[in-house]
């Protein structure tokens, strides 16, 4: 949701900011040709070639963030055009180009362009033939063309440098955001190893020791021994795989689909007569769906066994083209009048599955038993 709501912000950016550019090339042209018109005699038959190049001159503005140097040569290029056709017109549409240029990072490109512009326009006013104007005030003219010029290209270069020095504030602070997020999660990873790995090994090793003088006494092992066992070692490896995940940024998930089998054949040492179906190709699935669809066929199967009181359960995945489906069945004693409470498991559930942009529902059936039912949203081209 938030990726929707980032692109749609930057298409309405994109369109202000095409409307803000073609609103100063329609403007800029307009006084161009204005002031064009204006500086001609009456008497004089209008110059097609030279309204045009005013008009191009400004108009070219339209493209000044998407190709800011082709935008400097053309306007340029129409600014001279427009003096050697007899316009003494202010090269308005050449200041903006040096402007968006330098604010693009063509500083010498730029210099170039300005020295060359300025050494062509008393050529191309020379070509137009006499103007009726004083030393004095040609050379006034031509001071304050290069002030405009340096101005302008002095506004390029300050936004230029306000903006580089935003980025690299933005940059820092996903930079501090990123590094506080991995000194948690290494934080988490030393609290979990601290208070849970000892605790775990210390069921583990009693369990495996109780099952190994149990069959050495030539007694049967009961189930309950034999789960907790299976159990202890499936603890250890979840959290031995969770540590490593936390303190590898979660690149590469512990517990996929390729693994839901050993849920339903744990299922099964505990005496619940499970089943697995699986259609389609799982593959290419992403990793983050991959890892979901893992937890909640385990979480839903460990309800089963903790609460149910169910004897059968039933796990379907199907994998489709843009949907992974999971469906989990269970016999037990829930009815919809008798629906339990949502506990952890079941929020963490809805919690992956709503982060994923998916749907989950878990609720009783009405000829007795529960269900949970998952889609999960597969982008294969991620």
């Amino acid at each position: 949701m938030s990726t929707g709501r980032a692109g749609a912000r930057g298409g309405f950016t994109d369109v202000r900011s095409g409307l803000t550019d073609w609103s100063i090339a329609l403007g800029v042209a307009a006084a161009l040709l204005v002031t064009g018109v204006s500086g001609q005699p009456f008497a004089t038959r209008p110059d097609l070639l030279g309204h045009a190049l005013l008009a191009a001159g400004g108009l070219a503005l339209a493209a000044r963030r998407r190709a800011p140097v082709l935008v400097l040569a053309v306007t340029g290029l129409c600014a001279v055009g427009y003096q050697a056709a007899g316009f003494d017109v202010p090269v308005v549409a050449f200041l903006f180009a040096v402007y968006a240029a330098v604010r693009a990072g063509h500083r010498t490109l730029t210099l170039a362009a300005s020295v060359t512009m300025l050494a062509a326009l008393p050529l191309a006013a020379m070509a137009a033939g006499p103007h009726d104007m004083g030393e004095a005030f040609a050379q006034s003219r031509g001071a304050l063309e290069i002030a405009w010029l340096i101005a302008a290209g002095a506004a390029g270069e300050a936004l230029r440098q306000a903006e580089r020095r935003a980025d690299e504030a933005e940059r820092t602070r996903e930079e501090t955001a990123r590094r506080r997020a991995d000194e948690e999660r290494l934080r988490i990873a030393r609290e979990l190893h601290d208070s849970l790995t000892h605790q775990i090994s210390i069921i583990k090793v009693q369990s495996e020791v109780a099952v190994h003088v149990t069959r050495r006494r030539g007694e049967q092992v009961p189930e309950a021994l034999l789960a907790i066992q299976a159990a202890g070692r499936e603890a250890t490896r979840e959290l031995r795989a969770t540590l490593e995940a936390l303190r590898d940024d979660d690149t590469t998930p512990p517990r996929g689909l390729a693994h839901v089998p050993e849920l339903v054949e744990q299922a099964r040492t505990i005496g619940l007569d499970a089943t697995l179906t699986i259609e389609g190709h799982h593959r290419d699935v992403p990793a983050t769906v991959d890892r979901t669809a893992y937890r909640i066929v385990q979480e839903s199967l460990t309800n089963v066994a903790r609460h149910a009181g169910a004897v059968s359960a039933a796990v379907r995945i199907d994998c489709r083209r843009d949907v992974l489906a999971i469906r989990v069945d269970d016999d037990g004693t829930a009815t919809p009048d008798t629906a339990p409470p949502p506990g952890v498991g079941l929020l963490g559930m809805r919690e992956r599955v709503t982060a994923l942009g998916g749907r989950l529902s878990a609720e009783p059936r009405g000829e007795g038993g529960f269900t949970v039912r998952a889609e999960l949203p597969v982008d294969r081209t991620s």
